[in-house]
């Protein structure tokens, strides 16, 4: 009975270590910690990428509207596949303003807390 018990233990410990160095060696790629994105005539808008994951905890609440790519929004803007201001206004804006609402932490609500004008 005891050796069962001995077995069993040194089988669950070794599935565990083989089980923890495959997750750690397969990290996800999380992508660029900030993005900057092309905001049109307002400026580019500065995007703190790994702070919205953190927040978030959901890859695909952007990232069902776009690829995660490099340069996917301005690719969908240019070739008309998403609305220029459907990024900024239906999502960022409408999730930071429902997030406020529900008490929980959120980010800017208006234009110019976003935007950021080139200096002149």
């Amino acid at each position: 009975m005891r050796v069962k018990l001995v077995v069993a233990l040194i089988l669950i410990a070794a599935v565990a270590a083989v089980s923890a160095a495959a997750f750690s060696a397969v990290k996800m790629n999380k992508g660029p910690q900030n993005l900057e994105i092309e905001g049109g005539t307002r400026g580019i808008v500065p995007f703190p990428h790994h702070r919205h994951q953190e927040n978030l905890g959901d890859c695909k609440i952007c990232h069902s509207v776009f690829p995660q790519k490099a340069g996917s929004i301005k690719d969908l803007k240019a070739r008309g596949k998403l609305k220029k201001k459907y990024v900024m206004n239906k999502l960022c804006t409408k999730c930071h303003k429902e997030r406020k609402k529900a008490g929980q932490k959120s980010g800017p609500t208006t234009c110019a807390k976003c935007h950021i004008k080139a200096k002149s």
